[in-house]
């Protein structure tokens, strides 16, 4: 344990440099104690501290009297993420201006939407400061503020307006920079680790804005979980096995007629894991878990028989994300069997039936069905399992960290003059660590589509950001995906700086011959589709067991 708080107290300055790793390397073996925590050397500078970052002249700029030798690497990472909680002050200000000059219902959405996620990014960077003498936090701190950049992403791409979204972007880019170098540096310090073996992985995820433990080290389930309790979560059925905290039903059976309701009526404070049962029925109601309800778990009788149900859509005036039929804000939420749509049809255009804004979200046994926009996979860590999903365009989008695995995919009839894209992600710049990961599932066309399914373009998936990272494998894709596989999104853009992937799949639609000659695409081998597993892309087996899910954390085959 004195090697590891040595090495730990050694990731200050530099932490890519060989010379370093040598130096610390030694240090290790040596056993040598440091009590200032930090190793004395003299090429540790803020210069090779910013060598990864993208950045350079900015990261630089800011560090400089921020760190020096004597720097812990909970020094640095608080150096680095104080300041972006400056600018994203800053930019929360700007956005409060600007919201006055907006006209029309969507920019006025948009301008909400924007403040409500610059208040989830200073949320985020309030739980890295608090957590950064954490060395072992390495994938929560490079998830949180991967998920700082997404809301940027979100924020810029709700303002319609031209003019206001440039001044917005503007307001913006400090804060994009110095989060794309703040991930640079924190992803350098893991793989140092991981290079001397430390153990950085066995961690316990913390609940954004609240002192309150999502998950726990070393036993099956968290030890906050009743025995009760984990019977339920690991139960395949969907009738209770315990007496919930709650019940819904519609026919007036349960303690509340409707989710919102039952939502309403949470304690402001409670331990472990709060449970919501909704009976059959449709529910038309717009449901959202605002982010202080954390470790939520809400099931149903069946996706078919308990459904949430609405039809707000961006043709009648309303702003995408406040569309979504069901939105989650908070960390630790699990649902099962249970069902999300939205009916507005493709005319509506985007129109979401289930949001996720949330860290360490477990769909099990779900339907998402919707046209466009059908599942927005907002931000944070998400795993999906043994789950429908049903869309026309992009009906798969966001800008999170996802593992859909097991499901059933469905691509429906667009309007004529429309095309279908499975997948649309969302990453924006180099270092986030965001993707979109489609393992062991189906891709089938429904039975509206399936006549017209060569005349109707379908594709994998389409580039809505200038990095945009989506992954296939393991999958079943039908002969309704065309030869080529992918769709620009508008000319030449981002066919060079994204990653499409595809490994190990089968079906009519799987040949790769034909797929399109982007720079950015390409077929992987094992080795590389490891990595966009759930364990190591999700940092899953931290939390997804804690789920009571069946998963596979690796290659399924």
């Amino acid at each position: 344990m004195a090697n590891k708080k040595a090495v730990i107290g050694g990731f200050s300055a530099i932490l890519l440099v060989a010379a370093v790793i040598g130096v610390i390397a030694v240090t290790t073996r040596s056993g040598s104690k440091h009590p200032s925590g930090s190793l004395s050397t003299t090429s540790k500078s803020v210069a090779e501290l910013c060598a990864p970052t993208v950045y350079k002249d900015i990261c630089q700029s800011t560090l400089n009297g921020a760190v020096n030798d004597s720097s812990s690497v909970g020094d640095i990472i608080r150096a680095a993420v104080e300041v972006i909680t400056g600018e994203v002050n800053a930019a929360y200000q700007k956005a409060h201006d600007l919201h006055k000059e907006a006209k029309g219902s969507i920019d006025n959405d948009g301008f909400e939407f924007c403040k409500e996620l610059l208040t989830d990014a200073g949320d985020q960077l309030s739980a890295v400061l608090a957590e950064a003498d954490k060395g072992h936090r390495i994938d929560d701190f490079l998830a949180w503020l991967s998920m700082v950049i997404s809301y940027r992403t979100n924020c810029l791409a709700s303002i319609e307006s031209p003019e206001l979204n440039a001044q917005m972007t503007a307001a913006l880019k400090n804060t994009t920079e110095l989060t794309d170098n703040a991930i640079a540096i924190i992803a350098a310090a893991g793989e140092l680790a991981k290079e001397l073996n430390l153990d950085q992985l066995n961690f316990t995820a913390v609940a954004t804005g609240s002192s309150r433990r999502l998950l726990s080290d070393g036993a099956e389930f968290p030890t906050w979980m009743s025995a009760a309790d984990r019977k339920l979560l690991a139960s395949r059925a969907p009738a209770p096995l315990v007496k919930p905290n709650a019940v819904v039903a519609k026919d007036g059976s349960g303690q509340f007629k409707t989710i919102t309701a039952a939502l309403n009526a949470m304690p402001k404070t409670y331990s472990g894991r709060y449970v919501i049962y909704v009976k059959t029925g449709v529910y038309n109601e717009k449901v959202t878990v605002e982010k202080d309800k954390t470790n939520l778990f809400i099931y149903g009788d069946g996706p078919r028989k308990t459904i949430v149900t609405g039809r707000l859509n961006f043709a009648e005036g309303v702003g995408t994300f406040k569309t979504a039929t069901f939105s989650v804000l908070a960390p630790g939420f699990i649902a099962k069997s249970i069902g999300f749509a939205n009916t507005a049809g493709p005319q509506g255009h985007q129109a979401v039936a289930l949001r996720l804004n949330a860290d360490a979200a477990v769909l099990y046994n779900c339907r998402i069905d919707g046209f466009q926009d059908s599942f927005y996979t907002q931000s944070g860590r998400h795993f999906v399992r043994n789950c429908v999903i049903s869309g026309t365009i992009d009906f798969i989008f966001g800008d999170s960290q996802v593992v859909i695995q097991n499901s059933l995919i469905i691509v429906r009839r667009p309007m004529d003059n429309q095309q279908n894209t499975v997948t649309a992600h969302g990453k924006d710049t180099q270092n986030e660590r965001t993707g979109l990961v489609i393992q062991n599932c189906r891709i089938v066309p429904d039975q509206r589509l399936f006549p017209d399914r060569f005349r109707i373009p379908s594709y994998l998936g389409r580039p809505w950001k200038q990095y945009s990272t989506t992954v296939v494998m393991e999958s079943t894709v039908g002969d309704l995906i065309r030869p080529e596989g992918w769709m620009e999104w508008n000319g030449n853009f981002a066919l060079n700086t994204l990653y499409y992937a595809e490994y190990n799949n089968r079906g009519p639609g799987a040949q790769t011959r034909g797929r399109v000659h982007w720079k950015g695409f390409r077929v992987i081998n094992r080795n590389e589709a490891t990595r966009w597993t759930a364990g190591p892309f999700l940092a899953g087996v931290n939390w997804i067991p804690y789920s009571g899910v069946p998963a596979s954390l690796s290659l399924i085959k």
